[in-house]
């Protein structure tokens, strides 16, 4: 049964046990490069994999650009 999240103010269905590096993926985003806030709180990037999404939780991803 698919959850509902909120990313970047916009609700996003997600699969039930999906985690912050599932979503980041299938946004299309380099892990790498992306910071995420989860419900107020900002994740280690070490816990992307380990994180399960709950129905309801807010998500603030910001992408790092390099440039000159």
């Amino acid at each position: 049964m698919p959850i509902t999240v909120i990313v970047n103010g916009a609700p996003r269905a997600a699969d039930d046990g999906a985690t912050v590096l599932t979503l980041v993926q299938a946004l299309g985003l380099d892990p790498m490069t992306v910071a995420v806030e989860r419900n107020g709180a900002i994740l280690d990037r070490s816990q992307h994999a380990e994180t399960a999404l709950a129905d309801g939780d807010t998500l603030e991803l910001v992408r790092f650009v390099g440039g000159g």
